[in-house]
């Protein structure tokens, strides 16, 4: 039976995190790519930013305009911190599914979240929400989440 396929937008794409994910999302059968985003490289082809994608991806950098990610099923940010929390509520309220690849949604007590990062969060009540994404773990509960969040290299390394 062959797999569904999933609509995917990456929000950072020009950054290590969000090529490296570019990879990665090329070679997975069931994605397709519907939108990379970059402030800097907007109106930029991806490919011809990043010659390892020629031939794979036919797309260019765009904005990160709610309305192009909000017609995805899945958005990835490979953002810095801070990023994710500010377009999420918005993706999820559109039924968009958020894999968040910084911290954003990392802790779920705000306080927490701002004396670690320095910023008090966008959308606290979202916290609770957060599957914490080690599938070792959490693996039923991440195929059932609308928001994911990303566990971070120490956590991952000692699993």
């Amino acid at each position: 039976m062959a797999q569904a396929e999933v609509k995917v937008g990456v929000v950072g794409g020009s950054g290590y995190t969000g090529i490296e994910l570019l990879r990665l999302l090329l070679r997975h059968p069931a994605v397709r790519l519907h939108a990379v985003t970059s402030r800097h490289e907007a109106g930029e082809a991806v490919s011809a930013r990043y010659g390892n994608l020629l031939g794979q991806v036919d797309l260019t950098f765009v904005e990160p305009d709610p309305a192009t990610l909000s017609a995805c099923d899945l958005v990835f940010f490979a953002t810095p911190n801070g990023v994710a929390m500010q377009m999420t509520p918005d993706l999820l309220a559109a039924g968009v599914r958020v894999i968040d690849l910084a911290a954003d949604f990392r802790l779920r007590d705000p306080a927490l979240w701002e004396q670690w990062y320095g910023m008090p969060h966008a959308c606290p009540a979202l916290l609770a929400e957060a599957v914490y994404g080690l599938p070792e773990l959490y693996r039923t509960a991440i195929q059932q989440a609308r928001l994911v969040a990303n566990p971070g290299g120490y956590p991952t390394a000692v699993s």
